[in-house]
């Protein structure tokens, strides 16, 4: 009887019902491009109850693309587009880059310009070859000029449609404003509305962007929370209103920016195509940079933790049924390890399962 108790005592059921589930989920996973690291983030996923989604690089593609040239009166198109190419030419920005790839397709080349000057969340500055100052850049970069009310109303208009509008002047003469936008993945709407088919109670944005580019982004994706113009501090912020008001928040960012977030969320989950800083810190990884695997990697957690909670009740039930009968009934050696190995493979084939599955989500 005692080699019967302790055969029948081995928590072995116990101990493989958690590998085996979380393992073959992590599987599962992998074959869609979705990276855990490890199986906590899987159970932390399982019960989250809000999702914060930055916007640039995550509900979009990330590039922005030229859209629209207003001309100011007086001015004539090829010197405007001639100033795009001189100073934009200098500048990293992505905008910048949008407006000169834009000006590169209608011939025009880069003349050389002196004195550029970069300045964070304006614009930029420079001294053209003639000597001529030029600026192109946001509002606030002709702050210290008197600025005609059809510029001001081409970027209230142009704003308004979610595009992100700058101001070319050169030499005291306000010739255009171009436009770029950021195109939304075509799988973001669908993604959205898995999500919310999935009884998430709040999906919300998180956007350094004004307000008005950002709600154009909510309007086409169905996000009805929209949190704008935030800085990286101000995500964290944010990230914590969420989370006093529905509990576990995941955060999905790709940037540098959303790095604080990431590691402050119950899950961080990084876009494949996003910035080393936000992989390193993330809990979840998309490589794909497909937005659908989203709700796929939701479903897939929940259903690992219904599995892994069968798991447990049932080897619990085993290991306590065989023991009452080793004292009750006299339970022979043969049948207690019939008993303790047979409950040991149903858990594995049980968490085995989820290599096969796939979550019935909404189109």
């Amino acid at each position: 009887r005692a080699m019967t108790l302790l055969v029948v005592a081995s928590p072995c059921a116990l101990v493989i019902s958690t590998p085996a589930t979380l393992l073959s989920a992590i599987a599962n996973a992998a074959r869609r491009g979705i990276l855990f690291k490890g199986g906590e983030p899987i159970e932390r996923l399982a019960g989250v109850r809000a999702l914060a989604i930055d916007k640039t690089g995550t509900l979009t593609e990330g590039k922005l693309a030229f859209t629209d040239l207003v001309l100011m009166a007086g001015a004539s198109e090829p010197e405007a587009w001639q100033a795009i190419a001189d100073v934009e030419s200098r500048s990293e920005h992505p905008l910048a880059r949008a407006l000169l790839e834009a000006a590169s397709a209608r011939g025009y080349t880069p003349r050389p310009v002196s004195r550029v000057e970069a300045l964070p969340g304006k614009g930029i500055v420079a001294t053209l070859a003639d000597g001529s100052e030029a600026r192109i850049g946001n509002l606030r970069l002709f702050e210290d000029l008197p600025m005609p009310d059809a510029a001001v109303q081409a970027v209230q208009s142009l704003r308004q449609a979610g595009k992100t509008a700058m101001v070319v002047w050169v030499g005291g003469r306000f010739l255009a404003v171009a436009a770029a936008a950021d195109r939304v993945r075509p799988e973001a709407a669908g993604a959205v509305a898995q999500l919310r088919a999935l009884d998430i109670p709040c999906i919300a944005m998180l956007t350094g962007d004004a307000e008005p580019i950002a709600r154009a982004v909510a309007q086409q994706t169905g996000i009805q929370r929209i949190y704008a113009d935030l800085l990286p501090d101000e995500k964290l912020d944010a990230l914590r209103q969420l989370s006093a008001e529905y509990g576990a928040v995941a955060m999905v960012g790709d940037g540098v920016n959303d790095a604080p977030a990431l590691a402050a969320a119950e899950v961080g989950v990084a876009m494949g195509a996003g910035t080393d800083v936000a992989l390193e810190t993330a809990d979840v990884a998309l490589v794909g940079n497909d937005l659908s695997n989203l709700p796929y990697a939701l479903a897939l957690s929940r259903q690992a933790m219904r599995i892994l909670k069968q798991n447990l009740l049932f080897a619990t039930g085993v290991i306590v049924a065989l023991v009452i009968l080793t004292f009750v009934a006299n339970l022979r050696l043969p049948l207690g390890v019939v008993g303790h190995e047979g409950s040991t493979l149903l858990v594995v084939l049980n968490g085995l399962r989820l290599l096969l599955y796939r979550p019935a989500l909404s189109r």
